[in-house]
């Protein structure tokens, strides 16, 4: 009996494995408009003061979050791109000088953007920062992540191609609510692109407003998405990806990246790759070069969890860029399978949806398996393009369901990852449904390196017995 429900338990869980047991969620959410917020709305307001900085914004600033990187800007004039830290609130006792830059984007000319580098932090503590000039001063705080180490707790969240509606405030006020610490942020920013002429430059303006309540009191982790791409030949702006650029400096050069599209970095227990899905990456570019390098310098003994972060998903079964990652997925998936990468997180579908752990490494033109299969070695691959923007959901999902989808639901909302040790993390995502917090879809994310080295050691210790008892015997 007991070998009968143990065969039956094993069954069971390689069917789950497999795929087979997919799960589209009938839940239908209330149809409401998803227009931008008005422009005179509060969530847009201005800081009060002559030329108070505004749209503050923070990074990690080096490879392994002893420094941060803070941005903001000034709209009049200058004034000064130093900022006053210290570790008691209202007492600061370090001063770090940045610097400023500005641009123009067909008739629109930004504000003064600033840039700081605050370096030599301490590991796990909260440091307090002010920034501007005189009675238009303004302060803030953030925390610095523990030190590298395998065992290091630690709880991200995942947003992705957030814009500025309503649904993208109810989004962010969720994630604020979450008790995460850094956003890992898929790509598809502020939509201004969506805009035309000198209102392209305006949006970027509101949108660093509506995020501040949380880009400057901790880091997000940026990447790029189609969004920000702005090419506009009849603007005469044809310099990709120009707004943001100036405005959302990334620490790439830390991890000896030549762009600041592609980079790395290690938080606590994280080793985190970001990618540019619209810049080359075919072989022998830079960043084919850059990540095959990157690979090996991750240390799974000091930073277990490897996630990747890109903006379109390799594996998506919503009619919505259907296939869009293939040309990804042929570059990438062998690299992600042969470094055991935990998690690959994407946007650019308007919808959630989970995958099981699958690749299709074997697959070519003239031969090989035609389809994804169960690959143990493989990441799981999740797409949190939900965050809330003017485009709207993406509600058509392919019919039948693929067996390599676990879940998907058309719905706003947003993913938290926390990291508990070397081999357990705990992933949810959490729907908006309409005003509420929901968590829809979780599970226990274990660990790719340390796992199989654990399941070495058991089968070591085992085959030790086996021996000694093989000796005992002789």
């Amino acid at each position: 009996m007991l070998l009968h429900l143990l065969f039956l338990l094993f069954a069971f869980v390689t069917f789950i494995d497999s795929g087979n047991a997919g799960v589209t969620s009938s839940f239908t959410r209330g149809e409401f408009p998803t227009v931008d917020i008005p422009l005179d709305n509060e969530v847009f307001a201005v800081p009060k003061g002559y030329n108070a900085p505004q749209q503050v914004h923070i990074t990690q600033g080096d490879y392994d979050g002893k420094a941060v990187l803070i941005s903001w800007v000034t709209p009049d004039k200058p004034g000064t791109s130093e900022v006053r830290y210290g570790l008691s609130e209202g007492k600061y006792e370090f001063t770090a000088k940045g610097s400023f830059t500005n641009y123009t984007f067909y008739t629109y000319k930004s504000g003064y953007i600033h840039k700081c580098l605050l370096d030599g932090l301490r590991y796990d503590t909260k440091y307090y920062y002010e920034i501007g000039d005189g009675d238009s001063a303004r302060s803030f705080w953030f925390e610095t992540p523990p030190k590298v180490d395998p065992d290091a707790s630690y709880k991200f969240g995942i947003i992705g191609d957030l814009g500025q509606t309503y649904d993208s405030l109810s989004t962010l006020q969720h994630y604020m609510n979450s008790g995460a610490k850094t956003v890992l942020f898929v790509g598809d920013l502020s939509y201004a692109d969506r805009y035309k002429y000198h209102n392209v430059g305006v949006r970027w303006d509101s949108w660093g407003r509506f995020v501040e309540p949380s880009t400057a009191y901790q880091p997000w982790i940026w990447n790029t998405g189609n969004h920000e791409i702005e090419y506009m030949p009849y603007m005469d702006e044809v310099t990709m990806f120009k707004s943001y650029l100036y405005r959302y400096p990334t620490p790439y050069q830390a991890s000896k990246s030549t762009s600041p599209l592609w980079y790395s970095i290690r938080r606590a227990s994280a080793h985190i790759i970001v990618l540019s899905a619209y810049s080359p990456f075919v072989k022998y570019t830079p960043q084919w070069k850059w990540l095959r390098e990157e690979f090996k310098n991750v240390d799974r003994k000091k930073t277990p969890w490897l996630i990747v972060l890109m903006h379109v998903p390799i594996y998506n079964s919503n009619v919505a860029h259907f296939m869009e990652g293939e040309s990804l997925r042929s570059v990438f998936e062998a690299w992600f399978v042969e470094h055991k990468v935990d998690v690959v997180f994407a946007g650019h579908v308007h919808a959630y949806e989970r995958s099981y752990r699958v690749s299709n490494i074997r697959f070519n033109i003239s031969s090989g398996d035609p389809y994804p299969v169960p690959d143990k070695s493989a990441p799981v691959y999740i797409t949190v393009g939900d965050g809330g923007n003017q485009e709207g959901l993406a509600v058509r999902f392919r019919d039948p369901q693929p067996d390599y989808s676990a879940f998907r639901e058309a719905s706003y909302g947003h993913s938290t990852l926390e990291i508990k040790n070397r081999t357990h993390a705990l992933y949810h995502w959490n729907r908006n449904d309409d005003g509420k917090k929901v968590k829809i879809d979780s599970f226990v994310l274990h660990n790719l390196y340390w796992g199989s080295r654990r399941k070495l050691n058991k089968n070591r210790l085992r085959s030790v017995i086996l021996n000694k008892a093989s000796t005992a015997q002789q």
